[in-house]
Parts: C-alpha cells; structure tokens; sequence
C-alpha cells in the first residue's frame, strides 16, 4: 500500500493548548520566526486537502489526532474534537483510503507538561485515560495504530539536547522520559487491543510505533565504536522497550510491565545516514550532520542515502521478525530538482527488499504538502504540494503526478522530461501516455 503521512501539529493550526505553541512563541526557537498557529490550515480545508490524497492515489494514509484539542483540559473530552476526526477519517474512507492514526507525535496538551509531563509517574494514567476514550470513540472506524511518533526523537531532542519542548538538558530526565514512554505504550498497545476485541469492531488490530531510523557509520575505528554506542542510545535502548517491553540499562524497569511482544509491525521512518566520528557535542550526533561528501544533499543538509532503507528494513526484519511499514520518507526539496530521483531511488531499494523476502507492506512519503517543520519553520518544504502559507493555495509540484502514477499503477511507467517551470520555480513533467485516439496524446 502507497500512502503519505502528516501530523496534526504541523498542518491543522488554529489550536493554542499545545507544547509546540508555547515553543514557538520563545524567541529564537525557529529559526524563520513562524508559528505552527498558521500551518496549512487544515482543519477548516479537510474536504480540500482529501481530494489531494485522492488525486495522488493513494490506498493509505497516515494522520495523527491532536490530544489538546481531544482532551483540552484534564478530565474534559471535547465532542466536537471527536465528531471533527470521524469527519476526516470518514472522508478519507469513502475515497478508498485507509486511515492508520498517530497518537502521540511529539506535542501535547499544556495541561500535561505543567503537571509534570513524562517526569510525573502518575501522568501516564492521564495518558492512558486519553488513549481510552480516542480508541473507544474512532476504534469502529480505524484499526491501525501508532502509539508514538518517534519517541527516540522526542527523548532525545526534548530532554538531553534541549532542542524540542520542554527545552530540558537533563540526562536523569532523559532516562525517566525514556522508560515511561515506553512503559505507555506497552500499556497502550494492550489496551487498544483490548478495547477493539471488546467491542467487536471489526477489522485487525494492528498497533505499532514510527520510529526514527538513522544510518549511523564510522569511518575509522574511533568512528565505527562511537557509531555502535550511538545506534544503541538512539535506536536499541527504544526498539528494545516498545517490542519486547524490556528496559536495557541504563533504562530503570517499570514494574507494570512484563516482558513480550507489543507491536504487530515495525513503523521505520527514515530520511538519512550520519557520518560519526567522536566528538565532545552531541548535537553532532543527531542534529548537526556530519557529511558524506560523495553524496548529495537535501535542502536541509542531509545525506541523500537511499540504499540506508534497504539496510534498515533488512536490519530490523531479522531481528524483530515484523511486516515492515515506511512510515515516513521524504526529502526537504523546495525546487523539486532532487525529489523524483529521491522517490525513485528509495523505492528501488524497497523493492530490493521485497525481493529477497522481507515484508514491506506499506510505504508513505512524507508529506502530501510543505507544513510546519518543527524547528526550521515553514521553510522545510518537504512536500509533494507546495503550500503557499500565505494564500494557503496549494500547488502540485512535478513529483506530485509521479508520485500519483506510481501509486496507482505500483511501477515507473513512462518516460520523464525535466523542465523549469518559471511560474513556480521548481521541476515539473511532461507526462505523456496514449489517448483514446491513436492521433492524440494527453499531456
């Protein structure tokens, strides 16, 4: 299944309840001095922004549900947040698309982190409690879970780095943020189950996380060991936990949790490979990229490294012996001159993949149009669409009708001609297929 994937922050705006406002309203947090108050716009453009989907012919797509608009203060559920995503999920659904629906992409409600966030033991209740009335209130419409949205990232970039909210540099914080979302999930992954056999919605439970997958090689042998020390704090310490529930040190067990299997498919979201070499700053690590000087690059710095899927997905396949969905891809391109070769690459080596027996079941390009990319702003422009934030015109980029024909017909059908668009700046394609006619061609 070909899909694409958003998050409610980075595209719906309006909503002020949430971590990643507060966060854009410090000075110098992003770097253009936006604000995910504006975003795409989406929550008043649903009908819109589905006929996109629609029209990119996808079989799948991956959203996420905002908790501060769910839950907007402690105890109180919103009736119109819910009635607002069944609107969504069923107008995905009468286009043929299939909804798999994130709970936790890296915002919450302010109302939680001023109660303490993830440090405050009882707050996974609060959680929990929210998981409950989400499952119980959209679980007749959706069988496809992400519990958390790259919590390596969350972790990491929120409690050690300081980078992401709460702006903490905090290694106690960091370890005790990292074993309860774990133990969240573990105890979500179980309760989503439970409560769609209960009720006896129909279709397969599956209930899994996005995780953040990054290529890490060294070049030396300083370089090789501190890419094995990394992969474990920023990878293993994490899949450990929410596949098998098990907490490697220096992770403090939660007693609730027992060990066994809690996902029923390995969500990997990849973009890049890292250069490691030791260094004193671990930003370098996992934010400032250390480049491969053979490779081309995104607009943002990163490593264009296809053949780091192929390695991912085969990775992770042996170990965890999981169906594989790609639950992000993408490239930040703003002209589109990187973007088709970067699709076309990317899935070659899915295909490679496939080949040789491993299970990759879905595959969702992140994103369907430019949104608000955390901490770069409105200038992440990793979309198929160009979104104008101003106008909130949307705008198809070339390899929006590439990616749609893939998607429908699963194959790279025709030939592509390149050219600059002087209206829009970036790459677009003259497609060319035949008519019904044999004298006509369709552009």
């Amino acid at each position: 299944m070909f899909g694409t994937a958003a998050s409610a922050t980075q595209i719906e705006g309006g909503d002020t309840n949430h971590t990643w406002y507060r966060w854009c309203g410090e000075p110098g947090r992003i770097s253009d001095g936006s604000s995910c108050i504006r975003a795409c716009d989406h929550w008043n453009r649903l009908e819109e922004d589905t006929k996109i989907l629609a029209g990119l012919q996808v079989q799948t797509y991956r959203m996420s549900v905002e908790w501060s608009r769910i839950q907007p203060k402690a105890g109180f559920f919103s009736a119109e947040a819910i009635e607002h995503y069944r609107e969504e999920i069923i107008l995905l659904q009468n286009h043929g698309i299939r909804p798999l629906v994130t709970l936790h992409h890296f915002s919450e409600p302010l109302w939680f982190m001023d109660s303490g966030g993830w440090i405050n033991p009882n707050n996974q209740e609060l959680f929990l409690e929210y998981i409950r009335h989400v499952v119980e209130n959209l679980g007749d419409l959706v069988s496809d879970w992400v519990t958390f949205n790259e919590p390596n990232v969350y972790t990491i970039f929120g409690y050690a780095l300081g980078i992401f909210p709460p702006g903490e540099r905090d290694l106690k914080k960091t370890l005790r943020v990292a074993s309860a979302v774990i133990a969240s999930h573990c105890r979500a992954y179980q309760l989503i189950h439970s409560i769609r056999r209960e009720r006896r919605f129909k279709g397969e439970t599956r209930v899994g996380t996005a995780m953040h997958i990054r290529i890490f090689d060294g070049l030396t042998a300083a370089g090789k060991a501190t890419a094995c020390f990394v992969d474990y704090i920023f990878h293993r310490l994490f899949l450990a936990g929410f596949y098998g529930g098990r907490f490697l040190f220096p992770l403090k067990a939660e007693d609730k949790i027992r060990p066994g299997i809690y996902m029923d498919y390995m969500g990997l979201n990849y973009y890049t490979r890292n250069i490691v070499e030791f260094v004193l700053d671990p930003k370098v690590y996992f934010y400032r990229f250390m480049n491969d000087t053979h490779l081309s690059r995104s607009d943002l710095g990163w490593d264009i490294y296809p053949k780091g899927i192929y390695r991912a997905c085969k990775k992770y396949y042996r170990k965890y012996r999981l169906p594989i969905y790609i639950t992000e891809n993408g490239i930040s391109d703003r002209f589109d001159n990187r973007r088709p070769d970067f699709i076309k690459d990317h899935l070659a080596y899915v295909k490679k993949a496939i080949d040789e027996g491993i299970p990759v079941e879905r595959y969702y390009h992140w994103s369907q149009m430019d949104n608000f990319e955390w901490n770069e702003g409105e200038n992440g422009n990793f979309g198929l669409y160009h979104c104008d934030f101003d106008t909130q015109i949307r705008t198809p980029r070339g390899s929006a009708v590439l990616y749609s024909d893939i998607c429908g017909k699963k194959e790279f059908p025709y030939e592509r001609n390149r050219f600059i668009d002087k209206k829009w700046g970036y790459n677009s394609f003259i497609i060319k297929t035949k008519g019904r006619n044999k004298n006509e061609t369709r552009l």
